[in-house]
């Protein structure tokens, strides 16, 4: 699975050389099915929303009204 990612976690993309922890094997927790590899903020992230889609959408458009720390 981390060959066919090429070392990257599957949402932020950045290189598993870049963490100290391993990738967790992220899986949908209704079917069990194995999504990809995760680096702990994006596995946790995901956990953090209870993977609820509408709340992560709120939470975009969240950052992009107020994206003014950038």
């Amino acid at each position: 699975m981390l060959e066919e990612q090429n070392n990257l976690c599957k949402i932020c993309g950045k290189d598993k050389s870049l963490f100290k922890r391993r990738f967790s094997v992220d899986h949908c927790h209704k079917t069990g099915r194995n999504r990809g590899l995760l680096c702990l903020k994006c596995n946790m992230g995901l956990g953090a929303y209870d993977e609820d889609i509408d709340t992560m959408h709120k939470a975009i458009e969240y950052l992009r009204i107020n994206n003014d720390c950038v």
